[in-house]
């Protein structure tokens, strides 16, 4: 068995209109998003042994405040990456057992939708928000092999449903 904690960047700073959308950072509410996804994580006794992350300065540092200490390959591949291209990064680059894969919208949404076998009963699954946090378990052992539509759910959190 594999698993996958899909999870979109916390929220970013707009404060710097002349930053480049590639450096923009997270903003206070994204910091405390991060924190509180990362406390999830550990509640719910998930242990990434690897991270696949997007190059952008707001999915490493939702990484860095996760707390999470894991093996970690930030590609420039899955920075605004589409359904595909995540699927081809996690079946060439992963090797855990469970791995998570930190991206952005709307290429995030897209890949939740396309491997689950049932989406989860959640409000909030099909625009994936920032934070947004998708855990799924395929019956494989080996991440090459695969398949879109095959993953069994697990559980779904948002950053709102955490904090409020």
């Amino acid at each position: 068995m594999r698993r996958l904690v899909l999870m979109r960047h916390a929220k970013s700073s707009w404060g710097d209109p002349g930053l480049d959308d590639h450096d923009r950072p997270l903003n206070k509410r994204g910091k405390r998003s991060a924190d509180a996804l990362g406390d999830w994580l550990r509640k719910q006794t998930i242990v990434v042994d690897e991270a696949l992350v997007s190059s952008s300065a707001r999915t490493v540092e939702t990484l860095q405040r996760l707390g999470i200490d894991c093996d970690r390959q930030v590609l420039d591949q899955l920075y605004h990456a589409g359904s595909g291209d995540m699927l081809k990064a996690l079946k060439t680059r992963a090797t855990g057992q469970t791995i998570l894969m930190l991206g952005h919208n709307p290429g995030i949404a897209w890949f939740a939708r396309d491997l689950m076998l049932a989406q989860p009963d959640h409000p909030r699954f099909e625009d994936y928000p920032t934070g947004a946090t998708l855990v799924a378990r395929f019956d494989i052992d080996d991440w090459n092999a695969l398949q879109p539509g095959t993953g069994r759910f697990e559980a779904f959190v948002t950053p709102r449903d955490l904090i409020e």
